[in-house]
């Protein structure tokens, strides 16, 4: 399989962003030995803050992938940034909508030409108080066991230190630590071959979460909540930040 070449807009992108990041973080990054040779995979990354995935980005980047991120539509709204996005290749999630298979057959698609597809597994920023990974949707796990390609977790920590959850002003300098570590493919064998049906994708979508959560909690040198935090037991919303105010 063929690699897609950097557009113009990835180009520019790439251009802006990275020198920026480059000053402002500190990066411990492990792990880029896991990222797949020539085929096409799905990144699993934690979610943390508005700028994770710049964080994610850069290392992903920086170690030769070109990936494309599924990210909500509202930011395919905006006057330029919406250009950027899409001549970069970027795929829309049209959330809670009629169109939201729309971004699955894009990843499909991404993931069967050879290429890095980035899908949060939680959807949004997690919802718990200690930031540990949430239960997730089952998206990733659907790209992933419909195409049967790998999978790689990804647990970040430090990116909520530039940009807390929610917040509106970024901390810039000093240089905040930042650590994005890969971890070897998710061993999603055992749900292979199967009717993709809810509780497979459910299983299999906690097995992706448990490797990130294990991950992070190899970062952070802490031990995660015994118990995912569960948005909607607690009456949270699907999007938006579920307490009205910053953290």
């Amino acid at each position: 399989m063929r690699r897609r070449t950097m557009s113009g807009s990835y180009k520019l992108a790439v251009g802006l962003l990275r020198p920026v990041l480059q000053v402002i973080t500190r990066r411990d990054w492990q792990g880029a030995d896991h990222l797949p040779g020539d085929m096409g995979f799905v990144v699993c990354p934690n979610h943390i803050s508005h700028a994770d995935p710049l964080t994610a980005a850069h290392f992903l980047v920086d170690h030769g992938e070109l990936p494309r991120f599924l990210a909500k539509d509202a930011l395919f709204q905006l006057p330029i940034v919406r250009s950027i996005l899409r001549g970069a290749g970027q795929i829309p999630v049209y959330r809670e909508s009629g169109d939201a298979s729309k971004a699955f057959s894009a990843a499909v698609a991404a993931v069967e030409a050879g290429e890095c597809v980035v899908i949060y597994p939680e959807g949004t920023i997690t919802r718990d108080p200690d930031l540990w990974p949430m239960r997730g949707k089952t998206g990733a796990a659907r790209v992933a066991l419909e195409t049967g390609c790998p999978v790689i977790p990804l647990a970040q920590w430090g990116p909520q230190h530039i940009l807390p959850p929610y917040g509106k002003v970024p901390h810039l300098l000093p240089p905040t630590p930042v650590s994005v570590h890969l971890g070897p493919p998710v061993d999603l064998t055992r749900f292979a071959g199967r009717p993709l049906e809810s509780g497979l994708l459910r299983q299999a979508t906690d097995a992706i979460l448990d490797d990130v959560t294990a991950l992070l909690a190899v970062i952070r040198g802490e031990v995660p909540t015994a118990v995912r935090h569960d948005p909607t037991l607690h009456g949270e919303p699907v999007t938006g930040n579920p307490k009205g105010h910053k953290r």
